[in-house]
């Protein structure tokens, strides 16, 4: 995904009180839908987390101007927006649809699902994602929208991109469909427990995967989940490169997702 260095500080702001999402990860996989109900890592290759050629990035988002009133020009037409406050989502460099998207309703339905799989089933029984850490993250990067492309190759709830769905794809032997909105909403969350097993492992020597927010001092910490959201903004290298100085990377990210889990516009779906 690509960086939205440039609004996040002001979407803190307007998520804290009462908003919420497109930042970036986008094309189908050639294989056929799989089964809704992911294999976990009992058929994966090997029972530890390896680390592949992976990318999380934004492009940095744009905020929007509104023209004054006096001003002699007509102003631009605006970009679509979703119902509901303003999202990170729609300050993005571009966008476009593909298809026809899904209710809010289907699509929480389909991120709470997803967030309740157990993905680590044998090596890691402890680890779950919480519900509200995925949507909150969805929202961020998407505003539930499930037909949504960002321009860097992002697509769908989770905005994913091509390299992360090709690395849960081979790492979990399946063949999930970034297209179709529940298994989008499978791959991100099973992304996000990868993060977790993979980061909790290496920085935190962790073994119950505590994502809790109770285990964080603040949005800017440096404990699990905190390095969990900034490893699915800026990608898990940024966070082993921050680890020695315990500095997160996307410090500003970090601080809407926690505010969205706390109170997001979302929770009236």
């Amino acid at each position: 995904m690509a960086y939205r260095v440039k609004l996040l500080a002001a979407a803190a702001a307007l998520v804290v009180a009462a908003g919420c999402g497109l930042t970036g990860h986008d094309k189908e996989t050639a294989a056929a839908p799989p089964s809704t109900t992911p294999i976990a890592d009992a058929a994966a290759p090997s029972d530890e987390p390896t680390l592949g050629d992976l990318s999380a990035e934004s492009p940095s988002p744009t905020p929007s101007k509104t023209p004054s009133k006096t001003a002699s020009k007509k102003p631009k037409p605006t970009k679509p927006t979703p119902t509901g406050p303003v999202n990170n989502f729609q300050h993005a460099d571009c966008f476009h649809y593909e298809g026809k998207a899904v209710s809010k309703k289907s699509a929480k339905a389909a991120l709470n699902a997803a967030a309740a799989t157990h993905y680590w089933p044998t090596s890691a029984p402890a680890l779950t994602v919480p519900s509200d850490l995925v949507r909150s993250v969805a929202w961020n990067e998407s505003g539930w929208q499930s037909n949504v492309v960002n321009c860097d190759g992002g697509f769908g709830l989770m905005q994913l991109m091509p390299d992360t769905v090709n690395m849960i794809n081979t790492r979990f032997e399946q063949s999930y469909n970034v297209k179709d909105y529940k298994q989008n909403a499978v791959l991100g969350a099973n992304y996000l427990a990868w993060l977790t097993k993979y980061i909790g492992d290496n920085y935190f020597k962790t073994t119950n995967y505590n994502l809790s927010t109770s285990k964080c001092s603040s949005t800017t910490s440096w404990c699990l989940l905190n390095a969990v959201i900034a490893g699915y903004h800026a990608g898990v290298g940024s966070v082993e490169a921050a680890a020695a100085s315990k500095k997160l990377p996307s410090p500003d990210y970090v601080t809407v997702v926690r505010s969205l889990m706390k109170s997001c516009f979302c929770d009236t779906y």
